[in-house]
């Protein structure tokens, strides 16, 4: 592994570095999920007051659907050779590219915020029940400082480090969850009963598919970083095996998911006063056998480089393309530092950990628009693209087939603005968010219904109406909506901006 700072920025990988096997790619996104911030995750639906079996079926619907909305999205860094935000620029305009920036900024942040609180908890946690460590805000912040700088070096070396680290975190984290079942399997209670809520009614629904939406955030949180590391797969690989390792690895992430609903469980009989607090490391560390410290404290440091490195990285990548006069490592470093001075003023100044399950689901109901527009946008172009095309913006230029109409597609705009507002209006997550159409369906949340099928209905109507220009579509022209005749505005140079390779 070379130990210079990853050289390619944002334009695509040549074929000849794209070396990158589809194992490499299952275990950075198994890696990236198979952590602690996916335990926490996990620990929602008791939270939200359902039983241990209702807690298990929204688990598996929330990252079974997930997975299959995701899987798609794996396809268009294999195509281009670049990142997904980018490459949306073939359906959102080579401007209208910076909603997936936006995106992936809004999920890097808060992932990588979850990693850092969450492992900074338990190591200081399990090093005061190890060593008799004294637990303080100072202590607290050295922990953060060490995670968060140490994410950022690895994401600034770039690709091939943050692989290395998720060959060890896969197998590494895998076996310590299995050691926490075994550690944690004479307290399991199955019949564990949560609120008490029945299976049906309205206020089971409103629980249970609030906790589906929270599991869900974990998969369609990645939809706009896979780009980042299908871009280094070659071109020939199978379409077919990228989207599979997509829901395999998706799958893996179970391991973690219902580590944190089991252990969530005995946490509610034994130490409840941490659950009223949305305190998942804390009550871990109330409830946890003295055998079970060391391979926590282990499990929080692996889990704070594996999830964080894949968060910074995609965005340091991709804030490099957004602003090109920064490389990629510079840009990498600038978000980093942002991003670590928000963790501090959240953990110390706020109490932002209540607010994790509104900000994933926020995320949710805005990104699933942007990638069904993608998709549907895919199947209609047939898997047609012109890579040289999306790189127009980041390199100080205007014009070229994704030009549209000033930079901007109207269609995909106009379709994932209405879709993503109305899908927000109707969030219902009790004691966290209500959208004003939160109670439309009697309380139950129905924005990923929303955020779904919204814009699936609205981008093909557009398109009739606002129409891509014939020359995006390739010689076998569009599928299932029309096209006009248009000449495509030629390329220049805007500004002064460097199209130097970053």
């Amino acid at each position: 592994m070379s130990s210079s700072f990853e050289q390619h920025g944002i334009e695509s990988i040549p074929h000849e570095e794209r070396t990158a096997t589809i194992f490499d790619f299952v275990r950075i996104v198994w890696g990236t999920s198979n952590a602690l911030p996916t335990a926490v995750l996990g620990a929602f639906p008791i939270i939200f007051g359902l039983s241990f079996w209702q807690a298990a079926a929204a688990t598996v619907i929330g990252v079974v659907v997930g997975a299959l909305i995701l899987a798609p999205m794996a396809i268009f860094g294999l195509l281009n050779g670049t990142n997904n935000a980018v490459s949306s620029s073939a359906h959102f305009g080579v401007v209208g590219r910076i909603v997936g920036s936006f995106l992936s900024l809004l999920t890097a942040i808060s992932f990588f915020s979850l990693s850092v609180w969450s492992s900074g908890d338990a190591v200081i946690g399990a090093a005061r029940r190890i060593l008799a460590v004294h637990e303080s805000n100072g202590m607290f912040a050295l922990a953060y400082a060490t995670f968060a700088l140490a994410v950022l070096v690895v994401s600034i070396y770039g690709f091939h480090w943050m692989l290395l680290v998720n060959k060890i975190a896969v197998i590494a984290a895998s076996t310590l969850f299995i050691v926490g079942f075994y550690a944690f399997y004479p307290l399991v209670d199955t019949h564990f009963t949560g609120a008490g809520l029945a299976w049906g009614e309205p206020r089971f629904w409103v629980a249970f598919v609030g906790s589906t939406l929270i599991v869900l955030a974990n998969p369609i949180s990645y939809g706009a970083f896979l780009g980042d590391w299908t871009r280094y797969l070659p071109l020939d690989t199978d379409k077919r095996r990228v989207m599979g390792a997509v829901l395999v690895a998706q799958l893996l992430t179970l391991l973690p998911f219902f580590f944190g609903l089991i252990t969530t469980t005995i946490i509610a009989r034994q130490a409840p006063l941490y659950l009223q607090q949305v305190d998942y490391t804390g009550g871990l560390l109330a409830i946890a056998p003295p055998a079970f410290f060391l391979p926590l404290f282990l499990l929080a440091l692996i889990s704070g480089m594996s999830t964080g490195t894949g968060a910074l990285y995609g965005t340091g990548l991709d804030f490099s393309s957004v602003f090109p006069q920064f490389t990629r490592p510079q840009a990498t470093l600038f978000i980093g530092s942002i991003a670590s001075m928000l963790i501090f003023v959240g953990r110390f100044a706020f109490n932002l950990i209540d607010a994790i399950s509104t900000f994933v689901a926020l995320i949710v109901v805005m990104t699933t628009p942007w990638m069904v527009i993608m998709i549907i946008g895919c199947y209609c172009r047939r898997g047609y693209y012109l890579p040289e095309a999306m790189q127009v913006f980041n390199r100080g230029q205007e014009g070229g087939p994704y030009w549209f109409c000033g930079g901007w597609n109207v269609a995909a705009m106009s379709a994932w603005i209405i879709s993503s507002a109305l899908a927000m209006l109707m969030v219902n997550l009790p004691g966290h968010f209500v959208g004003w159409l939160g109670n439309a369906a009697g309380g139950v949340d129905v924005s990923l219904l929303a955020a779904l099928c919204l814009p699936a209905l609205l981008y093909p109507v557009l398109l009739h109406f606002f129409p891509d220009p014939l020359a995006v579509y390739g010689p076998e022209g569009p599928r299932g909506v029309r096209a006009i005749e248009k000449p495509v505005t030629p390329i220049i140079v805007r500004d002064r901006w460097s199209s130097a390779s970053r």
